[in-house]
C-alpha cells in the first residue's frame, strides 16, 4: 500500500486529491492547518482507516513517522481574497513550507509533486500560455506575494531535484471549479454564482474583455494524478483550453442561474491578467490527457452544488479563521 502526504488536503484540490487517492487504495495523510481550508471538505473520509488527518502549518518542520512514496504539496493560500489578507503566510508556504517538504521528500526517499499555477506566467505576453514561457510578473504588486511564492517553489523544486536527485513533478494549475469551492472566496465562478443567488448583480472588473479558460476539478485531479506517475519532470501546464471572455461568462452564469440581473462594471485590480489560456499541447502528447468535462456539465454540477449550501454560506464574506493567523 503506497503512503501519501497531501498538504492543503482540507481545501478545494487536496480534499478532492485525498478522495482519489483513497480510491486508489492508498494509506492518505492529510495535512493542513486550516487557515484558508475547510474540515467539513474532509470529514467525511475519517471514518476511513486508510486516512489520517494531521492539524499542521507545513512552514514549520514537518515530521511524518514511517515511510512515504508520495508527497503532494497544495498548502496554499489561493484566491486573491486570502492571500491579500494573509501576505506573509502566503509566501511562507510557499518557500518555507516547500523546502521543508522537498527535506522530508528526500530523507523518505518519496516523489513530490508541488502544485504551482498559471500565474507564474504573471500577464502574460503570450497568448496561448506554453511551459517554456518565463512569464511577465509584477514581483512588488500585490499579487506578488503569491506569483513569486509560486515561482520561488518551482525554483527550490528543480533545485532539489538537480543537486539532490529528489523526484520531483511540478503542475501549472489553471483555473478550475467544482464542489467545495467556497462560494466567496474572491474567485470569478463562485462570486459570479454568489451573486446570482443572493438576487446582486454581477460584478465584472474591467471591460470584462479579459479571458479565462475553465478547468472541472475531476479533470483537473485525473491530470494531476498522471503527472506524478509519469517521468517528467520539467513544468506541465494542467487546464482547459476552451477560453471565454469574462463579460460573456457572466451572461453565461446569469443565463445558468435562471436569473435577471445586470452586469455592472468596476476598475480592474492592478496587474489581474488579461489572458488566461493552457497550451496543453504537452499533456496531451506525455500524459494523453484532455479535459473531458464540457464548461455546460461542469458549471451545471457546481450551480447544484452551491444551491445545496445553508444559507448562511451565501453571505459569509470571508473566512472564519483568519484573525487568529493574522502576523501584524
Amino acid at each position: 500500500m503506497k503512503r501519501v502526504l497531501i498538504t492543503g488536503a482540507a481545501g478545494f484540490l487536496g480534499s478532492h486529491l485525498c478522495d482519489r487517492f483513497i480510491k486508489e487504495d492508498c494509506y492518505v495523510i492529510g495535512m493542513d492547518n486550516l487557515i484558508t481550508g475547510r474540515i467539513e471538505n474532509i470529514e467525511h473520509l475519517f471514518k476511513e482507516e486508510n486516512f489520517h488527518f494531521v492539524n499542521h502549518d507545513v512552514s514549520n518542520y514537518v515530521h511524518v513517522p514511517g515511510e512515504l512514496d508520495y508527497i503532494l504539496h497544495f498548502a496554499s493560500p489561493a484566491s486573491p481574497i486570502d492571500y491579500l489578507k494573509i501576505p506573509i503566510q502566503t509566501l511562507k508556504v510557499g518557500s518555507l513550507g516547500t523546502h521543508n517538504l522537498l527535506g522530508l521528500a528526500k530523507a523518505k526517499g518519496a516523489r513530490m509533486l508541488i502544485a504551482s499555477t498559471s500565474e507564474v506566467y504573471g500577464d502574460p505576453l503570450v497568448h496561448p500560455q506554453t511551459e517554456d514561457y518565463w512569464g511577465n510578473v509584477n514581483p512588488i504588486g500585490p499579487r506578488g506575494v503569491y506569483d513569486e511564492a509560486k515561482r520561488f517553489q518551482e525554483a527550490i523544486t528543480m533545485a532539489y531535484h538537480r543537486f539532490h536527485g529528489v523526484e520531483t513533478r511540478i503542475v501549472r494549475i489553471f483555473n478550475t471549479y467544482g464542489p467545495r469551492m467556497r462560494l466567496n472566496d474572491g474567485r470569478v465562478l463562485p462570486a459570479f454564482i454568489g451573486q446570482a443567488l443572493r438576487g446582486e448583480d454581477l460584478t465584472v472588473f474591467g471591460d470584462g474583455s479579459q479571458t479565462r479558460s475553465f478547468c472541472y476539478v475531476d479533470d483537473l485531479i485525473e491530470g494531476i494524478y498522471r503527472l506524478l506517475k509519469s517521468d517528467y519532470v520539467e513544468p506541465m501546464n494542467i487546464g482547459n483550453p476552451d477560453e471565454i471572455s469574462i463579460a460573456d461568462f457572466a451572461e453565461e452564469i446569469i443565463k445558468l442561474t435562471g436569473t435577471d440581473q445586470k452586469v455592472i462594471y468596476q476598475p480592474l485590480p492592478q496587474d489581474d491578467p488579461m489572458q488566461r489560456q493552457p497550451n496543453i499541447d504537452r499533456a496531451k502528447k506525455i500524459l494523453s490527457w484532455e479535459p473531458q468535462v464540457s464548461r455546460q456539465e461542469g458549471l451545471k454540477i457546481t450551480y447544484d452544488y452551491f444551491k445545496s449550501l445553508p444559507e448562511e454560506e451565501l453571505y459569509k464574506k470571508e473566512h472564519n479563521n483568519f484573525d487568529k493567523f493574522i502576523v501584524k
